[in-house]
């Protein structure tokens, strides 16, 4: 069977492509930056759990307190940018995610056991004593599972191929396992967030724009560590990835693109220029250069996402139906949103301040 007879027609868009293209990239920024401390953060958190002593059990009763914050944020900050993929990728996305439906639901209950053991290990962080790692286990493991989920989908929506043994199993529970690139590419994402949760820890230390129990030295110089080793795991494992890649959607990198090319030497020289500002424990180099890193990887991702769906879909064959008024009042909702976003910010990072006076 021809694979491109079973990718549904697309709906037309109410403007341009790139407008929502350019919504997609800032609002998925956004929402990687809040889930990476959120995901990294609870690693780090096991991690010193498991390390024991008396500053490791303070960094990971500081991290505590955040927890909740980072889940809420991460989740709502993950809206925007699966809309704006479901607009411009809906035929693809959504038959994903309806082969894979049974466990593309149970990310709703997954989320929210998650959310409360987070609460859990937050409020009742000393009368839980010893199980208090096994919440904070608990937890971190669901959203670990939740993050391999939403791998599976996003790399099943590129493979059209994949979609046929539906008419095997048609149960809703199909899993992208046999993708070479699915388990790298899901301990890119892993390990990533271990990077950039241990460099807002080292943030928080440097900085001090928040209240924290855990002595400045010691958080610059755990976050600066963690960020370290994990961003030299994730050379090796952005090798892994690359190489696991279909040779043509590799090659986009490795010469068969200029652009993607350009993009993959910049994200090499980033990277090492990353690993040795972080492994002199300058915060505020190693930040701005993170920052530039993560712009990079996420247009690298796209190219990807690009190669892989070239052979049956390009975003200029959307049609267009004008009508600007629903784009108007999101742009006004998004940056009235952000505003508050911020505002609820302070004054939650102030009332925290007040209560450990």
């Amino acid at each position: 069977m021809n694979p491109a007879t079973l990718i549904p027609t697309p709906d037309a868009i109410p403007v341009p492509w790139g407008w929502f293209y350019i919504l997609l990239m800032l609002t998925f920024l956004l929402h990687i930056l809040v889930m990476n401390a959120m995901l990294g953060g609870g690693i780090i958190a096991l991690i010193s759990s498991f390390r024991g002593g008396e500053q490791n059990t303070l960094l990971s009763k500081e991290f505590g307190y955040k927890w909740p914050y980072t889940i809420a944020f991460a989740v709502n900050m993950g809206v925007a940018p699966l809309l704006f993929v479901q607009v411009l990728y809906g035929q693809f996305i959504y038959s994903s995610s309806i082969l894979m439906a049974v466990w593309w639901f149970s990310i709703f209950g997954l989320l929210i056991l998650a959310y409360y053991a987070a609460y859990i290990y937050d409020f009742k962080f000393e009368a839980l004593g010893s199980l208090r790692i096994f919440v904070l286990e608990f937890s971190v493991l669901i959203l670990l599972f939740v993050g391999f989920l939403f791998s599976n989908n996003m790399t099943l929506m590129l493979q059209p191929e994949k979609w046929q043994a539906y008419f095997t199993s048609g149960s809703g529970t199909l899993l992208n396992l046999s993708d070479p690139s699915l388990i790298p590419r899901y301990l890119h994402f892993v390990v990533g967030s271990v990077a950039v949760a241990g460099l807002f820890l080292a943030l928080v230390g440097h900085y001090r724009f928040t209240k924290s129990s855990v002595d400045r030295d010691a958080l610059i110089s755990k976050g600066m560590g963690y960020f370290t080793y994990a961003t030299v795991i994730q050379i090796f494992i952005g090798i892994w990835f690359l190489i696991a890649l279909p040779k043509n959607i590799m090659m986009v990198f490795m010469g068969g693109s200029g652009y993607g090319t350009i993009l993959l030497l910049i994200g090499i020289v980033l990277a090492f220029a990353a690993l040795y500002f972080g492994y002199k424990q300058q915060v505020a180099m190693a930040s701005v250069i993170t920052l530039v890193t993560l712009v990079i990887m996420i247009f690298m991702r796209d190219l990807v996402r690009i190669a892989y769906l070239k052979p049956y879909f390009q975003l200029s064959d959307l049609t267009v139906q004008p009508e600007y008024s629903p784009m108007i009042f999101f742009l006004v909702v998004f940056a009235i949103g952000l505003a508050l976003i911020g505002y609820m910010l302070k004054l939650a990072f102030g009332c925290r301040k007040e209560v450990t006076k």
